[in-house]
């Protein structure tokens, strides 16, 4: 075992003693006298601390550089004890809070310039200002320069990029993912942006990270209630008797309609929700009350739209309901046995119904009393369709080029012979690939999309832009989720979790359940010749379809639900 190692356990295992201390404490009251504050600290009052280690007399270059990045665990107060590795002049103007790196493994590398070194990192994530983490496979190294000079006989540094890098154990010790909410362009629905914050430190962190704006794979996709510019007019964000005080710019707020004010305390209240301190928010400018006047007017968004229970399936050929556990006709819904349907869609608004054809090379849509089933479009190969709120439904397939089209109609209430109103989208970032599955999110502001280039898949979600009339307009750069298989299809299970799974009628299939909260892929029950997914209603709504019948999920493992209807789906 070599320094970096032991050195590294020892931490691990002060951290595990610590953890067990403060689980006996005793808890902080949830109630207590009028006018009692927290700082701007507020957040998780129980989340651990630590006490890194003051520099030792005599020591190396290396070891000064190690215990500089060790003592990044100590947060409170502004990282006194890290600051005590560097020189004054370099301690002055070091800013932690700009970045977090979390490695696997990390070791000191000497270079070739005297008293010049580099702190090599096997990073697992890198975390920005605002919370927004992006995760790495193993693998990825990362080098950060560092130079030291001698201060009184003892090495110092001299000169360090802003941002800590800790451990990735420690990371998951200290920082925990939360969910800041915007809104879709229409303020009916909350869409959340995942962050991650000290968990000590989460008030002030998260009402920070929601004015400067949603992650970049949002932005254009969801709105805030917050005008651009609007800043915080102190540095904390204090919790007083349950109640947030957020003291805004006074001009953006005044200036704010009494219909934008509610919304921010709407918005803000959401955010706050992880927070079993906060109960309520006050808006101030200038440090008083401003007045949140609530006529009914503006309703608090939608979290987590749900779906309807039931769901729309294949039996015999012929589209049906599956509900209960029981089949039946789609209410007023012509046959459509002769085109071969697979992979139906339903629209949870108009009941409208999306499939392909036999080989998925063609698209066809039939809305209630209805004679025959709408052609959309033919391409040598579609991902089954999806809806969105509003009655779009999308599809993705090559377009006459060959390039990766994403394509977008709006079929309802178009009579017969009319063109049916549509949006074909190019993402560059969608060049060389060949999309094996796309799936808008219930409330319509972003989509998972499972594409492949060079044998390698991507599992990523992208955010919809839309027009000021909710026309599709582009899709955002998408973020990535890690997963540990090679899926070829996915479903929305909640507003931030997805399943995924690459099907497979002989195989044992390994589903897998992603979470933009979570870096960390969980495995669900593997089963037998899965071949499609479904979900309703969270993760204990998640349905697979094999030879054998539909089987839901059920703790740690499937059960059979019925025997016939193949490539169940729920609305959307």
């Amino acid at each position: 075992m070599n320094r970096q190692q032991a050195r590294k356990r020892a931490f691990v295992a002060m951290l595990a003693i610590l953890m067990v201390l403060l689980a006996s404490c005793a808890q902080i009251p949830r109630s207590g006298p009028v006018g009692k504050s927290k700082d701007e600290g507020a957040g998780n009052a129980n989340a651990p601390v630590f006490f890194p280690a003051a520099p030792r007399a005599g020591a190396s270059p290396e070891a000064v550089i190690e215990d500089f990045y060790m003592a990044g665990s100590g947060y409170e107060d502004d990282y006194p004890v890290a600051r005590q590795y560097l020189t004054q002049a370099q301690s002055v103007t070091w800013r932690p809070d700009k970045r977090a790196l979390v490695f696997r493994e990390a070791q000191v590398v000497k270079t070739a310039i005297e008293n010049e070194y580099v702190y090599q990192l096997d990073v697992a994530y890198s975390v920005d200002a605002d919370g927004i983490a992006t995760q790495y496979p193993a693998g990825t190294k990362e080098s950060i320069p560092v130079t030291l000079d001698q201060v009184e006989g003892e090495w110092r540094i001299s000169k360090v990029p802003d941002g800590t890098a800790i451990p990735e154990e420690t990371f998951k010790v200290i920082y925990g993912a939360y969910p800041i909410y915007f809104y879709d362009p229409t303020f009916t629905y909350a869409v959340p942006d995942y962050r991650w914050f000290i968990k000590k430190k989460t008030v002030k962190s998260m009402t920070s990270a929601l004015l400067a704006g949603p992650a970049p794979y949002l932005r254009g996709a969801v709105v805030s209630a917050f005008p651009s510019g609007m800043k915080l007019a102190r540095e904390s964000v204090p919790v007083v008797s349950g109640s947030a005080q957020v003291d805004l710019s006074a001009k953006e707020l005044f200036d704010a309609s009494a219909e934008d004010r509610q919304r921010m305390q709407n918005q803000l209240a959401l955010t706050f929700r992880s927070q079993p301190d906060v109960i309520n928010v006050q808006l101030r400018a200038d440090q008083d009350l401003v007045r949140v006047d609530d006529d009914g007017s503006v309703l608090p968004p939608v979290v987590d739209r749900s779906v309807p229970a039931r769901q729309i399936a294949i039996n015999n050929g012929e589209l049906v309901r599956y509900e209960n556990n029981r089949i039946s006709p789609l209410p007023d819904i012509r046959s459509v046995a002769g085109l071969g349907p697979h992979a139906p869609a339903e629209s949870p608004v108009s009941q409208t119904i999306a499939f392909l054809n036999g080989d998925k090379t063609t698209l066809y849509v039939i809305e209630p009393g209805q004679e025959t089933a709408r052609q959309l479009t033919t391409r040598s190969t579609l991902t089954g369709p999806s809806f969105s709120p509003g009655d779009w439904v999308w599809t993705a397939g090559p377009g006459a080029s060959g390039a990766t089209e994403v394509v977008a109609f709006k079929p309802t209430g178009i009579a017969a012979g009319m063109a049916v109103p549509s949006v074909t989208m190019t993402p560059a970032w969608l060049s060389g690939r060949t999309v094996k599955d796309f799936r808008v999110s219930r409330e319509g502001t972003r989509a998972l999309v499972i594409s492949e280039a060079n044998g390698k898949t991507a599992v990523q979600v992208a955010g919809i832009v839309r027009n000021s009339d909710g026309t599709p307009k582009d899709l955002t750069v998408p973020v990535n989720l890690v997963t540990s298989s090679e899926p070829d299809q996915g479903v929305w299970v909640n507003g931030s979790s997805v399943a995924v799974m690459a099907g497979s009628a002989t195989a044992t299939v390994v589903p897998e359940l992603l979470s933009l909260a979570s870096g960390d892929p969980q495995q669900l029950a593997p089963w037998d010749g899965l071949t499609s997914l479904s979900a309703g209603n969270g993760p204990e709504q998640i349905f697979g379809q094999s030879e054998a019948g539909v089987f839901q999920r059920v703790g740690n493992g499937w059960e059979l639900q019925l025997k016939g209807p193949t490539e169940p789906s729920f609305p959307g």
